[in-house]
């Protein structure tokens, strides 16, 4: 049925009962079935094919390549970087961050997505809650099915003696049981003593 004849029909239903009844229900689920659910603004079965797939924690296993992953996983890096940060924090060192710290998180990854075999990559998840205070944890990527981490992304505070402070980024991996930090680069903050993760 076509939709105006549908739409046509519930208002016309609807000025006849005084809106006291329902209109019938093939009624409205034609018409639900007719208009895709709408998923980050894109239509459902589109959504189906794009990076959208992509929920916070989980990657569609049916759309599922090393790209997207790729893609997704960096978006991901970003924003729960910048959750960790906080706005006094992201608002010195965020544009430094994205311009030396976060490629080589994206060499990371694309890396990890390299040697990991396809059915592993399609149960990672990315973890969303970056720890405060002065805790290291930005994100970690770890298999849905076990709960253990592949890989971790963290960020110490340094201070050297008369240097000032410095956030170091580095990540630990599963292949050496989390031992060896691996660098990404350090940035530095001020003299001062920076303020809490998450601050604002």
């Amino acid at each position: 049925m076509p939709t105006w004849i549908r739409k046509t029909l519930v208002v016309m239903f609807t000025i006849l009962t005084f809106g006291l009844v329902t209109p019938p229900q093939i009624i409205i689920t034609e018409a639900k079935s007719n208009n895709p659910a709408k998923v980050n603004g894109i239509e459902e079965n589109q959504a189906n094919h794009e990076l959208e797939t992509f929920t916070d924690d989980y990657i569609s296993t049916e759309t599922y390549d090393k790209e997207h992953f790729t893609l997704y996983a960096i978006q991901k890096a970003e924003e729960q970087s910048v959750k960790k940060f906080g706005p006094i924090i992201e608002e010195t060192i965020g544009d430094e961050f994205r311009e030396v710290i976060l490629p080589k998180m994206e060499e990371v990854i694309m890396t990890l997505s390299d040697e990991l075999e396809k059915n592993q990559l399609q149960h990672l998840v990315i973890s969303n809650k970056p720890t405060g205070g002065v805790s290291e944890k930005i994100f970690h990527i770890y298999d849905s099915r076990s709960g253990k981490d592949i890989i971790r992304f963290h960020v110490r505070r340094d201070h050297p003696p008369l240097e000032g402070y410095y956030f170091n980024f580095h990540y630990h991996t599963y292949q050496d049981q989390f031992q060896s930090h691996y660098e990404l680069g350090s940035i530095y903050w001020s003299k001062d003593t920076p303020p809490n993760w998450h601050a604002s």
